[in-house]
């Protein structure tokens, strides 16, 4: 890939999605998308950022968003936003209903050409979003690859719900990843397991090199042969929303810098405090620092890697 655009350490890839989350509290409207998500979790660890996102002009407010956050956004204007309703019918947030009115579209290799970084996070939301060429755009860069399953296990139907359905060509994709992201309910659909450590083995015979899946409780990471895992902390649950993005985000980008044992520390602590709001984690590292400190006993320095400018090697994923 080539351009004037800088190197960066982390580049996301998806639709943002205006979302209309329904619970028994009531219904809000909340700007969402696993570009999002995963860009911020990023940046808040010190990475440099870049978001390649498609929306529509009534929803721009959202690029100065990243801006202002410290992400270069890389926008694509179309028709329409994707128009997501997320519809939790108890007070189990992982109970939920999931439905789009309306979809930004596809991206195209154009679109992500400009872009280099030392890792590309693909956040599709639903399948087509990043057809097959794109990722095999990616790979060909030599960058790290991760990838969260959803976008790509997601199918639309007539009347609008998301629903699983088989990925014949799951296979495929997930041989040119390097890590792959799942959450318990998507990782069972891909492999017929329900415990989470037997779909991860499961996943990982399809070629990528770490599994990570999300779950109630936290996460599970396989990587090397070894499983690790992590729980959620948070001291209340408000934005369920964006839970498994910031998870992959901020694996990703720690990945940069630490080991697979310490990367999923990072990410379930960023993911407990991000899930104490709506919207995309905004804390400072230091409140991250803290909570792994006080919940996981152990004192870890920023994941920060070597900034991507200097062109130092890769010694993450």
């Amino acid at each position: 890939m080539t351009g004037d655009t800088p190197l960066y350490d982390v580049a996301t890839i998806g639709n943002y999605t205006k979302d209309t989350v329904v619970t028994p509290a009531g219904t809000r409207q909340v700007d969402g998308g696993g570009v999002r998500y995963a860009a911020f979790a990023a940046a808040g660890l010190g990475c440099r950022v870049a978001a390649i996102t498609r929306l529509a002009t009534e929803d721009s407010h959202v690029v100065e968003d990243f801006k202002t956050s410290g992400v270069d956004v890389f926008p694509v204007i179309t028709p329409e936003s994707t128009l997501m309703r997320l519809e939790y019918p108890t007070t189990n947030l992982d109970e939920r209903i999931l439905s789009v009115a309306a979809t930004a579209g596809a991206f195209t290799v154009d679109q992500v050409r400009p872009v280099t970084a030392r890792s590309y996070l693909i956040s599709a939301s639903i399948r087509g979003e990043v057809p097959n060429e794109v990722v095999g755009e990616l790979r060909a860069t030599g960058a790290t690859i991760a990838l969260d399953v959803q976008g790509f296990i997601r199918i639309r139907r007539p009347d609008g719900r998301l629903e699983h359905a088989p990925w014949p060509g799951a296979r495929d994709v997930l041989s040119q990843v390097d890590i792959v992201k799942a959450d318990a309910v998507e990782a069972e659909s891909l492999t017929g397991e329900s415990d989470p450590k037997t779909a991860a083995y499961a996943l990982a015979e399809h070629g990528p090199r770490e599994v990570v899946v999300t779950h109630r409780e936290g996460l599970l990471v396989l990587a090397g042969g070894e499983s690790h895992e992590a729980r959620f902390h948070p001291e209340r649950i408000v934005g369920r929303s964006g839970r498994g993005d910031t998870c992959l985000g901020s694996y990703t980008a720690a990945r940069l810098g630490v080991p697979p044992e310490e990367a999923i520390v990072w990410a379930a602590a960023v993911t407990s405090l991000k899930m104490e709001s709506d919207g995309p984690f905004h804390r400072d590292i230091s409140a991250v620092i803290d909570l792994i400190q006080r919940k996981y006993g152990l004192a870890l320095a920023p994941p920060v890697p070597v900034s991507a400018t200097t062109g130092a090697r890769n010694t993450g994923a």
